[in-house]
């Protein structure tokens, strides 16, 4: 009685070919996952109006960046200073501010017992209104009022800020007087004392009206602003709910996430998971193509695992958005012809 031979080559080629099945259908799951991730992250942002670019502080103005929303980080820089004209007063700065203060009196009432004080005081103390008025009367309206300077131009990265965004900035410094730059009539009225300019002929000592003025600036410092573009400028947001500023205003490099905390995280490895996916199905074409006339033509694998996981994709982004489709249908293109023409060379090389 005679045994045949198992087929070994006959089974090892079926198992390729299960395996390769399974490593393209892994392919074209993985790429698929991935894509569907994408998607969800792109319409959970959305949700939050306008689209948000994350451009940081290499962003600059392009074609197509109308109405969106955007974070920018860096150093603001200032182009044109603001300066306090009436005192010759300036600051490399995006904000300029003018404190006025008269030593004036004061009405304090502790546990029911009022007392009566000197001090100094940013507004005018209407006396009138005091339950001893008596003895205590304040000068009334300042001669010299507080005032507030933006700069004329705050540019921050390769955008130009919104007067609304350049009065939010947070942070205050003492600006410190040079009585030199004074003007000759304000130079004989005021003295500096402790950084600001007083009345007082005694400044250890001032008496009753006498005025103090003191400037501030808002420091230049790192800064994060979440905002519309609008042309090369930032702006407050057009659709913002009623009674929100419509933008942000942070200290520091702070992150998309930091600025927007309800925002989804992004999902992770997006290009390596593409990458893997092709690498998958690469791999399946090949072992699919064990024993037939493709075996180990690698540029046939390469071509055919594209297409494939190409399609997919494509196919995916049909409905949601028609560039990234029109991408992904490209590569499968470039699949596909890489694929025919493998097949006609060997083709060729077959008649010869």
């Amino acid at each position: 009685m005679r045994f045949s031979k198992p087929d070994t080559g006959g089974r090892m080629a079926l198992g390729a070919r299960v395996a390769g099945a399974v490593l393209l259908l892994c392919g074209l799951g993985l790429v698929a996952w991935n894509e569907r991730r994408v998607m969800d992250y792109a319409a959970a942002v959305s949700r939050h109006g306008a689209p948000v670019l994350d451009l940081g502080a290499a962003g600059r103005p392009a074609a197509g960046q109308y109405g969106s929303t955007t974070r920018v980080s860096g150093t603001p820089e200032v182009v044109e200073p603001p300066r306090d004209a009436e005192f010759n007063v300036r600051s490399d700065s995006p904000v300029l501010v003018r404190h006025v203060e008269m030593f004036q009196w004061r009405e304090i009432t502790v546990a029911g017992n009022t007392h009566y004080e000197l001090d100094w005081v940013d507004r005018p103390v209407d006396a009138s209104k005091f339950a001893k008025p008596g003895g205590h009367a304040n000068p009334g309206a300042f001669p010299v009022q507080g005032r507030q300077f933006e700069a004329g131009e705050v540019k921050l990265g390769h955008f130009r800020l919104a007067t609304e965004l350049v009065r939010a900035f947070p942070g205050r410094v003492a600006v410190p007087v040079d009585e030199k730059a004074l003007p000759p009539n304000l130079a004989a009225t005021f003295t500096v004392h402790d950084g600001a300019l007083v009345t007082s002929s005694k400044p250890e000592h001032p008496r009753l009206g006498d005025l103090r003025i003191s400037w501030e600036a808002v420091p230049l410092q790192d800064m994060t602003v979440l905002a519309q573009i609008d042309g090369d400028t930032l702006v407050p947001s057009r659709s913002a709910p009623e009674g929100q500023p419509g933008f942000d205003v942070q200290v520091g490099d702070r992150s998309l996430l930091d600025v927007l905390p309800a925002l989804p995280e992004p999902p992770a490895a997006v290009v390596p998971v593409r990458a893997g996916a092709y690498a998958l199905a690469i791999a399946g074409v090949l072992l699919l193509c064990c024993g037939g006339r493709f075996r180990k033509d690698i540029l046939f694998a390469i071509g055919m695992g594209v297409v494939a996981v190409s399609a997919v994709a494509g196919a995916m982004w049909l409905a949601g958005d028609a560039m990234a489709a029109s991408v992904w249908l490209l590569f499968a293109v470039l699949g596909a012809g890489l694929a025919i023409w493998r097949v006609q060379h060997r083709a060729g090389h077959a008649h010869h």
